[in-house]
């Protein structure tokens, strides 16, 4: 009550929201990779912003990106370099608030199916598990097979999902190998089920997928949603920075706390080291670092034949005057 109480004075003074009620769309919402969203929901920052949200959670970004296209939600919590594969198709999508700050996503073989793995060239004409096909899960296992010679075409990807279902099919030996975000993967590592062989759970290990700053969960809309409801997007803005600060002095079991049950997967323990690993994955302030959109756009293009460099203007992908604003309102 005590912040609704602070929030409605800012409220008025941002103007009057355009739309109280919205329909955001998310893929996989248990993962690590979307917590920003689930505090600032747990916590009632949307509610305190005069926000009135449902959110559907959907198997993977691809699907919640089609949610957006088919009008079945006005904004989406997921990966920023759908902005830039939409604008290769000439749909005009841009990201208002960044919630990753890396893809928090590892590849890891399976030690059942895999066990004398020596190299990437063992994976073609294997299965491998992703979130849903076309996620940034998918995008990840594309990017860093190519490196190796190795087309999508030579693999067959599997969708999992990012909770139980995902464990289960790496543990039946449905699938060779699985490209995950966090808690899943820690939970497979630790219990030996799989080996890890590429990682963007930290900043370092980012860099070396990516060779630079990779933004990953963000929200993204229209950009003509964004350009018609300027309020509503800042109300928005304002939440996720809102839940990030919280989420930088957090502890344990502050999320635990504030988790749904069901995130946990049955195991608190695995959760929390799931957690440790991939904290400074998650933003600050909600700002878009100044290079992270050329590391997409780059990662994109070697292995996405029709994203064209050279075609794709990177300043309509992205704003950060929103973000701005929720940065100074809450000394994020």
């Amino acid at each position: 009550m005590a912040a609704a109480a602070v929030a409605a004075p800012t409220l008025r003074a941002q103007g009057k929201l355009e739309k109280s009620k919205l329909a955001i769309a998310v893929g996989g919402k248990s993962a690590f990779y979307y917590l920003p969203l689930t505090i600032s929901e747990q916590l009632g920052y949307f509610k305190s912003e005069g926000l009135d949200v449902e959110i559907s959670d959907f198997a993977g970004g691809a699907k919640a990106l089609q949610a957006l296209m088919g009008n079945s939600a006005d904004v989406v919590a997921g990966a920023y370099e759908h902005t830039i594969n939409m604008q290769a198709r000439n749909q005009a999508i841009q990201e208002f608030v960044l919630m990753g700050r890396a893809p928090q996503i590892a590849l890891g073989v399976s030690t059942k199916t895999l066990p004398h793995y020596k190299g990437l060239a063992d994976l073609r004409g294997k299965k491998i598990g992703v979130s849903a096909p076309g996620s940034s899960t998918n995008m990840v296992a594309n990017l860093v097979l190519s490196r190796a010679g190795i087309k999508a075409s030579d693999v067959s990807y599997v969708g999992v999902g990012t909770g139980a279902g995902a464990l289960t099919a790496i543990r039946s030996g449905q699938i060779d190998a699985m490209c995950n975000t966090d808690p899943v993967m820690t939970m497979l590592e630790q219990k030996g089920d799989v080996r890890i062989i590429s990682d963007t759970r930290t900043l370092k290990g980012t860099q070396e997928v990516f060779g630079g700053p990779m933004p990953a969960a963000c929200f993204y809309a229209h950009t003509d949603f964004i350009k018609n409801n300027p309020n509503t997007c800042q109300a928005l803005a304002n939440a996720i920075v809102h839940g990030l600060k919280w989420l930088q002095t957090a502890g344990p079991s502050d999320i635990i706390k504030t988790v749904p049950e069901s995130y946990l997967l049955g195991d608190r323990a695995l959760y929390l080291a799931s957690f440790n690993k991939v904290r400074e994955a998650i933003g600050l302030d909600g700002m878009m670092p100044e290079d992270g959109p050329k590391t997409a756009l780059k990662a994109l293009a070697s292995f996405e034949p029709s994203v064209k460099p050279d075609r794709i203007d990177l300043a309509k992908t992205y704003t950060n005057e929103f973000a701005r604003r929720a940065k100074e309102k809450f000394k994020a």
